[in-house]
């Protein structure tokens, strides 16, 4: 087998939605990163912080709506799980479900145009 090194570099994950202004300011006060200049109703985007912060979150306007469950989401982490389950709710996400296993708790959210996403934290065994 030849293997050749790839030449491409995760850019950014793109997040289809109806109001993409206003779902990048939702995330980029859950994220605490800042809505780049030049939002539109067509597009708008969330630059990292640091490399440490994760892709660029990119959110562009589509006609249709959310139809089923994503096949792709965010998963956060957080040492203040109960604090930031209350911070996101008040955001305006809401809770969908949640799972406690050994050594792990994560609840399960909705954006406020319906996108999954997960807030996970790490307890000792």
């Amino acid at each position: 087998m030849n293997a050749i090194a790839p030449a491409v570099t995760l850019m950014a994950l793109t997040i289809d939605c109806a109001d993409p202004a206003a779902l990048a300011g939702f995330w980029g006060q859950a994220l605490g990163r800042p809505v780049s200049p030049g939002a539109t109703a067509e597009n708008a985007q969330l630059e990292p912080t640091d490399p440490a912060s994760g892709p660029r979150l990119f959110f562009q306007n589509v006609p249709e709506a959310k139809a089923a469950k994503n096949r792709l989401h965010l998963d956060l982490v957080t040492e203040h799980y109960e604090e930031e389950v209350e911070r996101l709710n008040g955001l305006g996400a809401k809770s969908l479900n949640e799972v406690k296993v050994p050594g792990a708790r994560w609840t399960t959210f909705a954006d406020p145009e319906g996108n999954e996403f997960d807030l996970l934290t790490f307890q000792a065994a």
